[in-house]
């Protein structure tokens, strides 16, 4: 679950959304007229007509869309006048629309519905695109505006918007290396763009080798325990891979694998659990291990150039933790409570297997599936009990929505007439309280096999009072699709993942500002989860549950009893689930702590040393990702920042704990929530922003209430 990183490092936001203004100085098109992207859209919203672009159409608009914003940085730059605020800045957030147009267009479609052509495209431009980011981030004339603005903002009289985007802009250029020699430059620009293309490369690995891990099942028999529908749906996907007779389980980004909660058979989870642990380490041309290793050497290299010990102290620098040792003193606090009640969980679920008469010690393909028995024992709470209170459509419709409506004042009509780009997605314009439409969204909910693992949220146009643009979102997932005539029947887990995804998009809707750079979502990795997070609460408010849960026969609302259950249950395994994550962001940092000098040469053994070191050797509990897919860390923007989600926890936790104090669910503590959080963008440090919404600064306490962890 995550914001979509498109473009490496720090690339004007005006190049990541479509804008529909005319450049400051015109510059001549070499696009054929053809193209669909060579003119702003005319559809509402400005947003891509999916049905007239073809994959051939992305490769020139890019091309040309990188040729015209590197004219348009060097009229900037080598503007005679002297440097203004207007002719440096703004001009700096108004170019690159071709770009933008092409680049938001290609980034939707080669992440959630994707092709040869496609992954081939996004391999071929990612190194150009790094080098257009370096042209603007290295240029030395183009620096010495920014400069002589900064040392001079007092004069400036600028509004606070405004200085926010001038200190903003002068701490990027900063930290990409403005200040290096240009030899050093040289270097620079040469490893972003080898990342670049092997972040890119990464992705399209991983994708095959998880198309290539799922698991081929000849015998039915060793689905026991899968309901039919299940059954139904890996023997047609088995079907399109021309495996007739056979069931094909395919891979989730995760470690763990949803069906194993289900199997009965012990060796039917051992080889699904192997399959999701190994499933890019064959050997073969999937493998990502040296693609990772390499990247990792650069950006320890990147870091040394830049004057940083490691690339996680280089990249911190702007987020909310400011340096990998806070990172490390939050985890100390947590790492131990959340492993201790991991292992009582452990000996709950070790007590059943005995009590069974298993005979085998507790191994991480178990854990499902027999704590999914002790959750049913203790809580008396069965996951197929409450599946069919969770139909798709209505979660989406009558909670996502309804919660958003209920404490924000807007609503959502479904539109027919927006192309889109697979059958499956849905668009709704979205109203505010005055009734006047200010946005669309886009949801794409079900898997494919072409599309990205995991759940994402992120821009077709961005918001900006400057440019005259409004939002248009995007959350994309990767729920099973139903066999025909099915119900689309989703876990709880699932619902949650629904309300984490608009949280993203509620930060996107609710964006105010006038420059792009600093709009929405565009803020620090380790403030960027917190409104996600944060509206994972609304699915177990009982107002918007009961309004949203009804059985999909019946059409009976889910009885207290049972949403009595599920809160009760839904303190169940936080050991696990938190050291699981804990793991995984460990890991990340470790990676990310690497010096210049040091040498990975075997990468599982680096792994397994580090999350040893760590304390990270409860066998049953393995990491959420391991290196070999962690995509966060190698293709998504998340390097030294997994630690995020844990950091914004704690925000989310607390200001929840706001909520609860005032009253809960209320249009008036929406609107505050909305105005103090949600329709800031950047435009203020994170830390003041919080303490204003919440009074002081962060308290953990919450957070460790909330896992079942002592509260120290």
């Amino acid at each position: 679950m995550s914001i979509l990183s498109k473009i490496p490092l720090v690339l004007s936001m005006a190049v990541l959304f479509g804008f529909t203004n005319k450049p400051t100085t015109p510059i001549k098109s070499l696009l054929p007229a053809s193209n669909p992207f060579s003119k702003a859209s005319t559809l509402p919203y400005g947003v891509p007509d999916y049905t007239k672009i073809k994959d051939a159409d992305y490769q020139p608009a890019l091309e040309e869309g990188i040729r015209q914003q590197l004219e348009e940085i060097k009229g900037i730059a080598e503007n005679p006048a002297p440097a203004t605020f207007a002719n440096t800045l703004v001009a700096l957030e108004k170019s690159g629309q071709l770009l933008a147009r092409a680049n938001n267009a290609f980034t939707l479609v080669s992440g959630a519905n994707t092709n040869p052509t496609l992954q081939e495209l996004q391999e071929f431009i990612a190194p150009k695109l790094t080098a257009l980011n370096d042209a603007i981030y290295l240029n030395g004339k183009l620096f010495k505006r920014v400069e002589k603005l900064f040392n001079n903002k007092t004069k400036l009289g600028l509004d606070k918007e405004s200085a926010r985007l001038l200190d903003y802009y002068y701490q990027q250029f900063i930290k990409a290396g403005a200040k290096l020699s240009d030899s050093d430059k040289e270097a620079l620009k040469k490893l972003n763009e080898e990342e670049s293309s092997l972040g890119a490369k990464f992705g399209n690995q991983l994708l095959a080798a998880a198309k290539e891990g799922a698991l081929v099942v000849s015998d039915v028999n060793e689905l026991a325990g899968l309901s039919q529908a299940q059954k139904d749906n890996y023997a047609q996907a088995a079907k399109a891979k021309k495996l007739d007779g056979k069931w094909l389980i395919s891979l989730k980004n995760t470690t763990q694998q949803p069906s194993l909660s289900s199997l009965t058979v012990r060796a039917t989870r051992q080889k699904l659990f192997e399959a999701s642990w190994s499933r890019a380490e064959k050997g073969d041309s999937n493998d990502t291990r040296p693609t990772f290793i390499r990247i990792a050497t650069i950006r320890a290299q990147k870091a040394k150039l830049l004057g940083f010990k490691s690339y996680a102290a280089w990249n911190l620098q702007d987020q909310m933790a400011e340096n990998p040792e806070a990172v490390e003193q939050f985890f100390a606090k947590l790492v131990p409570s959340a492993i201790g009640k991991a292992k009582e969980e452990a000996a709950d679920i070790q007590a059943l297997i005995n009590k069974q008469n298993g005979g085998f010690d507790l191994q991480p393909w178990d854990w499902d599936f027999y704590s999914e028995q002790v959750r049913k024992e203790k809580y008396n709470l069965d996951e197929s009990e409450i599946t069919p209170y969770f139909q798709l459509d209505k979660v989406l419709e009558k909670g996502v929505l309804f919660a958003a409506s209920k404490l924000y004042g807007v609503t959502f009509k479904e539109r027919h007439d927006i192309p889109v780009y697979q059958s499956d997605v849905r668009v709704f314009e979205v109203y505010d309280h005055d009734g006047k439409p200010f946005a669309l969204f886009y949801f794409d909910y079900y898997k494919r096999d072409n599309k990205n693992g995991g759940a994402w949220m992120n821009n077709l146009v961005g918001q900006s009072t400057l440019i005259g643009t409004k939002p248009v979102i995007y959350n994309v997932c990767n729920f099973t699709k139903p066999a025909a005539g099915q119900p689309a029947l989703i876990s709880f887990d699932d619902v949650t993942t629904m309300f984490h995804e608009f949280g993203h998009g509620l930060h996107g809707l609710f964006a105010s500002q006038k420059y792009p750079t600093l709009s929405g979502t565009s803020v620090a990795r380790d403030y960027v989860e917190f409104p996600s997070q944060f509206n994972e609460h609304w699915a177990l408010d009982t107002k918007v549950l009961k309004n949203y849960a009804v059985h999909y026969k019946t059409g009976a609302t889910i009885p207290q009893s049972l949403v009595d259950k599920i809160k009760k249950a839904n303190s169940f395994n936080k050991g696990y689930s938190q050291t699981e994550i804990l793991a995984a962001a460990s890991l990340d940092l470790k990676w990310h702590n690497l010096s210049a000098s040091d040498e990975i040469k075997d990468a599982d053994a680096f792994e397994s040393k580090a999350l040893k070191d760590l304390g990270f050797t409860f066998e049953p509990v393995p990491t959420r990702y391991r290196s070999s897919y962690f995509l966060h860390i190698w293709g998504n923007g998340y390097a030294a920042g997994y630690y995020a989600y844990e950091w914004t926890k704690m925000l989310e936790e607390d200001a929840f704990s706001w909520f609860v104090e005032h009253g809960g669910l209320t249009r008036e503590n929406g609107q505050r929530f909305r105005d103090m959080i949600l329709s800031k963008g950047n435009t203020e440090d994170y830390n003041t922003m919080f303490k204003a919404f919440r009074g002081h600064q962060p308290d953990l306490k919450p957070m460790e209430r909330e896992l079942g962890l002592p509260v120290k």
